[in-house]
């Protein structure tokens, strides 16, 4: 028996964000001072680190389980499923359902329950939870999907990433233009086909790392301070991110007895161009080599960070060939990479 993914689906919103949206925006630093640049050179800045161009946000009338509904019903219908066979529904998101300009998120009761009740899904047996493990939850969550079907207590699992963050970001924040929304969604499943999951790493740090990412008042303080918004150590993540990364990486890649030259794609979360890019090397440079050419493909240019629906989505839209100068194929090897709040990092090793 293997364990492989045998369908998945994706939603991006329709509105397209650009980086001129923030020109007229009012950014301050954490004591509520002015910037002292322009947002013309903040947003060059900008682009230059991340490679962020542009990003989505869903439409105002959407919620968080909406979009990841959406996803699961793609990757439901690419896969052939059965609704009423899913054993279990796992849906990693962070912050629950937001309304466009509330102040509270609702998690009650858990999106997975609203997915499986959207789905029309009557199997009481069907498990529906949430996962709230940073931008790592939907890797997790295959993990997570992959340890009850080897324990014989789910045949097939219904795993979604989805996020809408344009919700819960401080506009008086230049970090708040690195933010976006999505889902992805996929169907992993016990199958007498080659391949699927042959490895795995988790690891959560924090002693010193925990508050890397944590809920904080606008910098604006003139507004309301009950009100909370993400907020980042964006130096200490990149410096974590590329110490830790790298290391979990290779411990997964060891155990799968996989070569380093057999991975065909890198699938890493999409959370800062330089950042992934450095962790990569990083990786080869364990094995005393240096990065091939095309094996990391992005969508953070213009779909931004996600968070947990970055991966998902990016895997849905590499295999329907949706990436340009990129494609997989029956039998490749790929791995899933991720870093996040917690702090938390995990990592993958999949074959088609």
């Amino acid at each position: 028996m293997n364990i492989k993914i045998t369908g998945s689906g994706s939603y991006i919103p329709t509105n397209e964000i650009s980086n001129s949206f923030f020109s007229n925006h009012v950014f301050l630093n954490d004591d509520g001072s002015l910037l002292n640049q322009s947002n013309e050179v903040i947003i060059q800045k900008f682009k230059s680190i991340t490679g962020i161009n542009e990003r989505r946000y869903v439409d105002d009338n959407l919620l968080t389980s909406d979009i990841a509904t959406f996803a699961a019903k793609e990757a439901i219908t690419s896969s052939h499923t059965d609704l009423e066979t899913i054993d279990y529904i796992i849906f990693a998101h962070n912050f629950g359902n937001v309304k466009k300009d509330a102040i509270q998120s609702d998690i009650l009761p858990s999106l997975a329950s609203r997915v499986k009740h959207n789905l029309k899904i009557r199997n009481q047996k069907c498990v529906a939870y949430d996962i709230l493990f940073g931008c790592p939850g939907w890797v997790e969550g295959i993990i997570q999907a992959t340890a009850f079907i080897k324990a014989g207590m789910a045949k097939k699992c219904l795993i979604i990433g989805a996020e809408t963050l344009s919700r819960v970001v401080d506009l008086h924040d230049r970090d708040s233009m690195i933010y976006s929304d999505g889902a992805g969604a996929i169907i992993l499943e016990a199958t007498n086909e080659s391949g699927g999951v042959l490895a795995h790493e988790t690891a959560s740090f924090t002693f010193d790392e925990a508050h890397h990412l944590f809920f904080g008042n606008s910098f604006n303080k003139e507004l309301d301070v009950n009100v909370r918004y993400i907020k980042m150590y964006g130096r200490k993540i990149y410096e974590f991110a590329l110490l830790n990364v790298p290391n979990a990486m290779k411990i997964c890649l060891d155990k799968s007895d996989i070569k380093i030259t057999q991975i065909k794609k890198i699938l890493i979360h999409q959370a800062n161009e330089k950042m992934d890019e450095a962790i990569i090397s990083r990786f080869f440079k364990l094995y005393g080599l240096e990065v091939p050419n095309g094996i990391m493909p992005m969508s953070i240019h213009s779909l931004g960070n996600s968070s947990v629906a970055t991966i998902p989505t990016l895997f849905d839209l590499l295999i329907k060939g949706k990436i340009e100068n990129h494609s997989i194929e029956k039998g490749d090897i790929i791995m899933f990479a991720s870093v996040g709040a917690g702090m938390n990092v995990n990592a993958i090793v999949y074959q088609m």
